[in-house]
């Protein structure tokens, strides 16, 4: 079975790992995107001290990079070095954890699809992401799909970046039923380039973060898609709190949804 992930809480970290340890899942932080976390090394080095109570090591765990208003392919030159400074800052705290990946944003202006600027998303996003797979080549980088309308532009940066062995699609399920596109066009598109998923429900017009099972996403379609393609990629559970994280992987396990098979992980979690 592939690894599945869960968004730790600090607070709660003594019921989290015996969740993570029942479904064996590996940990997405989302604790260091904020830039007021990014500035402040000593806050840094408090929250991985938290979570270190709690790991002997970190080095199978991923995180959520810098995203608000991170924008790489700006026009503007203040803007652009802002953003990029955010990815490093992001990028240095995941090399001193060891971290196996970091999950990015698009950042594109949803529905905005002159040649002009798709191309310097593009060719922008590829120069200096390129740049940074070589400059932290022990993690993985994963680009995710935000409130991108398609996946063809998603799926043209991966290509032309196909030979960076560490860069690949992280691809949010949630995010791309938000759109008209069907899961057939999403993942048959990115099949290719997908290294991380992202699944979380929704009511198909907001993006909600239900638990798996809560909303209208229908995950049998997700699933069916996963073995049609012979995607073999990390799945991150991004529901907040125990509860809802249990009642997903409940509804998971005893829907066989990827990367769950219904015959396996038959032991229940003692709570």
């Amino acid at each position: 079975m592939s690894k599945l992930y869960l968004v730790p809480d600090r607070k709660d970290m003594e019921r989290m790992c015996r969740l993570a340890e029942a479904y064996d899942c590996a940990f997405e932080y989302n604790d260091f995107y904020m830039p007021e976390v990014m500035d402040d090394i000593d806050r840094q080095e408090q929250i991985i001290a938290d979570y270190g109570r709690y790991r002997d090591s970190f080095t199978q765990d991923t995180m959520h990079g810098a995203f608000l208003d991170v924008t790489i392919h700006s026009s503007d030159p203040l803007i652009r070095d802002a953003s990029m400074l955010r990815v490093r800052q992001t990028m240095d705290i995941a090399r001193r954890m060891g971290l196996k990946g970091i999950v990015f944003h698009t950042g594109r202006l949803a529905g905005f699809r002159t040649a002009g600027y798709l191309a310097d998303w593009r060719k922008r996003n590829a120069e200096f992401f390129t740049q940074i797979a070589m400059e932290y080549p022990e993690q993985q980088i994963y680009m995710e799909n935000m409130f991108d309308e398609a996946p063809d532009i998603l799926a043209g940066l991966a290509e032309q970046m196909r030979s960076v062995k560490n860069f690949g699609v992280c691809l949010d399920y949630a995010h791309a039923m938000l759109t008209g596109c069907s899961g057939q066009e999403w993942i048959g598109t990115l099949a290719p380039y997908i290294r991380h998923m992202h699944i979380n429900d929704n009511d198909l017009v907001n993006d909600l973060h239900l638990p798996v099972g809560g909303g209208r996403v229908d995950f049998q379609e997700f699933d069916r898609l996963i073995y049609q393609y012979r995607i073999e990629a990390p799945v991150l559970v991004e529901v907040k709190g125990y509860e809802a994280q249990q009642r997903s992987l409940e509804y998971m396990k005893q829907h066989g949804i990827y990367p769950m098979n219904a015959k396996e992980n038959d032991s229940a979690l003692t709570k």
